[in-house]
């Protein structure tokens, strides 16, 4: 994929279930919204926790207004890493 402003080659990751290439930026595909599965272009998604159905509904969002990361177990949000607060 290309920059379509400075024509510089950009890294992707490519989506198993829709093909779809996605930035080098979260576990799930910004197209269809499943997650990115290991591949050989993408081989640190099979260390990405999953999100199963039941703690769907039971997941704790960071704290931080800007963040887009669930709280873990150990009271860290997993994307931003900043200590959960209650409001």
């Amino acid at each position: 994929m290309k920059c379509p402003h400075c024509e510089q080659e950009l890294t992707g990751r490519i989506c198993i279930h829709c093909q779809a290439v996605n930035m080098d930026s979260g576990p799930y595909c910004s197209y269809c919204g499943k997650r990115l599965e290991a591949s050989p272009d993408n081989p640190e998604a099979a260390e990405i926790e999953d999100i199963g159905d039941s703690d769907w509904e039971n997941r704790i969002l960071c704290s931080d207004g800007d963040c887009i990361g669930v709280i873990g177990p150990d009271g860290r949000c997993k994307e931003c890493g900043k200590v959960y607060q209650e409001a």
